[in-house]
């Protein structure tokens, strides 16, 4: 089934898990499991596209994903190496831009490298996105955000007395990006593993049995149309909703 087109999530992040499950199920090595996994990244955004979704968010590399063994760590450096080169062309055909959040500079050379080429030839598009979540954690991004404003304040551009949401996000990675109205997770994990913890305050969260290679177009669109049957409150009543308050103000203090 197709959702309606009325009220589409603007912003969708999946956190892709069950590569590996999904490769030993049918005893193959990890890495197929992961190189199954990319092409679904390029079946979901185009997904993601038909359906309406002005951005969406992957989980591609969490900061914790360098303790993996170093052959892995090596194999999923060179898929996002390869995704990157291969993915650009699409990117700029369907004029979709590309963001990064996360330590990117840490990466290896080559993805790096690939990764800004990627962003700069993707960077004056405005109707779809696409967000890479590299060497990115959650922890992480609040010490760095952290960080970053006390050099602000004690440099005189912000003023501590003075702090609220709105002024203290501007110094997290996603500073130029909304809030995800809906989080995926796929292969029947419950959990958030240190992903968007403070922006998804208020996303809708559903956990889809599907492992990440077997997730398909209909499994978002499921996703969402899910999505379309929740009453988004965010903190409200339901009497107020149907007076007319907006409750994403009422989000944002």
């Amino acid at each position: 089934m197709q959702p309606t087109s009325a009220n589409i999530p603007n912003h969708v992040a999946i956190i892709m898990d069950g590569n590996g499950r999904w490769a030993k199920q049918r005893g193959l090595p990890r890495i197929e499991g992961h190189r199954r996994g990319v092409e679904t990244v390029r079946t979901i955004i185009d997904a993601a596209r038909d359906l309406g979704i002005r951005y969406l968010t992957l989980y591609a590399f969490s900061a914790e994903n360098w303790q993996r063994p170093p052959d892995e760590v090596s194999a999923l450096m060179g898929l996002l190496e390869y995704f990157l080169r291969r993915e650009t062309k699409v990117l700029v055909k369907n004029r979709v831009r590309l963001h990064v959040i996360g330590r990117s500079e840490e990466l290896p050379a080559g993805p790096r490298k690939e990764l800004q080429h990627a962003i700069a030839a993707t960077r004056h598009f405005t109707d779809w996105n696409l967000v890479l979540a590299l060497n990115y954690g959650s922890r992480t991004e609040l010490a760095d955000a952290a960080r970053a404003y006390a050099a602000a304040v004690a440099a005189g551009r912000e003023q501590l007395g003075e702090t609220t949401w709105t002024s203290f996000s501007r110094y997290l990675y996603t500073a130029a990006l909304p809030d995800p109205d809906l989080l995926i997770r796929t292969s029947g994990e419950t959990r958030l593993s240190n992903f968007l913890l403070i922006q998804c305050a208020y996303a809708e969260m559903i956990f889809s049995p599907v492992l990440w290679p077997d997730f398909a177009k209909a499994d978002l669109a499921a996703a969402v149309e899910e999505y379309q049957r929740r009453e988004r409150r965010f903190g409200l009543t339901g009497e107020q909703l149907k007076s007319g308050v907006n409750p994403r103000a009422a989000a944002t203090p």
